[in-house]
């Protein structure tokens, strides 16, 4: 008799455990491969009936599938620059994070509805606005999400822009300067609107007003900096320090600035955001690590793959003062 139990065992496949278990093949494959998207109830019932059933993996089958690196997918919301220098930062990071671990990272781009294009095992969004739809989309098909940007239950880690922001501002307050403007892009991302949130209250509280007019919209681009700046000083509009939410406005904001005839820092001080290595050492600017997120992010993903329950990380900001701050004049 036990002989006969052994020889039932063996013919036991995948498909009798799914039976049994009243799920499809690819939740039993899920829960055998340790993956997320799967409820504990229905995890229980598999694993129930692998036991009962005997049920053993082919070994060579599995060998094989594990050969082949799961495929993670990067994609950057379409309202963001996708191949902006901060993106092809953060993925050379990410990549870098994820080989380690066999995990290949691919760069997904976007149906005409923002949405991937084309599935994954695995997510990694980034450019994140509140109500994303890319996050409940990814998961009804049960594709674990690891967020560049925050979201209540979800996995998540970003940068502290918050605290970005606020310092930026306490910054320019202690050099003396109340005429003020803040360049950013989509204030509908988290990102941009967290910065510009921080940098209006740290003035609101030192009773330095930032009206809406003050606030322009530079597209995260050079181009796009430079010319709302160009467009408020012919419109008349006078100030005496900036706070551009990228490195690389700043850089623009800075080129309009000097195209009219003003010094920097010594007629307008300009901080930046990133502290990206492209820009060159003379921007005072807020430091993000952006290995460090990325790290984080790869982390999570592991987490996540191996259904460990969800949790957020963010990661501290610096402010880099350099030369292109000065007291005011």
């Amino acid at each position: 008799m036990k002989r006969a139990s052994h020889q039932t065992a063996a013919r036991v496949t995948i498909e009798d455990v799914a039976r049994a278990a009243g799920v499809s093949t690819g939740t039993v494959s899920r829960v055998l491969n340790r993956r997320a998207g799967v409820k504990a109830a229905t995890r229980h019932a598999v694993l129930e009936a692998v036991s009962r059933l005997e049920y053993r993996p082919d070994a060579a089958a599995r060998e094989l599938s594990l050969r082949h690196p799961k495929r993670i997918g990067f994609h950057v919301a379409p309202s963001s620059t996708r191949f902006s220098p901060f993106y092809t930062l953060f993925a050379q990071h990410l990549s870098a994070a994820l080989q380690e671990s066999g995990l290949r990272l691919e760069t997904v781009p976007s149906r005409p509805d923002g949405l991937p294009a084309r599935s994954a095992d695995a997510f990694v969004l980034v450019g994140l606005h509140d109500d994303d739809a890319r996050i409940g989309y990814l998961h009804a098909q049960g594709i674990p999400v690891v967020l560049a940007g925050h979201a209540e239950g979800e996995r998540w880690t970003r940068a502290d822009d918050v605290d970005g922001g606020r310092q930026a501002a306490l910054h320019l307050l202690r050099l003396g300067h109340t005429e003020l403007l803040h360049v950013t892009g989509d204030l509908g991302g988290q990102a941009a609107f967290d910065r510009f949130r921080a940098f209006r209250g740290a003035l609101q509280e030192a009773g330095v007003a930032l009206p809406d007019a003050r606030v322009l919209d530079g597209g995260f681009t050079t181009l796009g900096a430079y010319r709302a700046v160009r467009r408020a000083l012919e419109g008349g509009v006078t100030f005496t320090g900036v706070f551009a939410a990228s490195d690389e406005m700043a850089c623009g904001v800075i080129a309009a600035l000097e195209d009219a005839g003003l010094r920097v820092p010594g007629d307008v001080s300009v901080v930046g955001f990133d502290d990206l290595p492209e820009f060159g050492d003379g921007l005072t600017t807020v430091r993000q690590d952006v290995a460090k997120v990325a790290a984080t992010a790869a982390a999570l993903l592991k987490e996540s793959l191996r259904g460990e329950p969800p949790r957020s990380e963010v990661i501290p900001v610096q402010l880099v003062v350099r030369g292109t701050t000065a007291r005011r004049r």
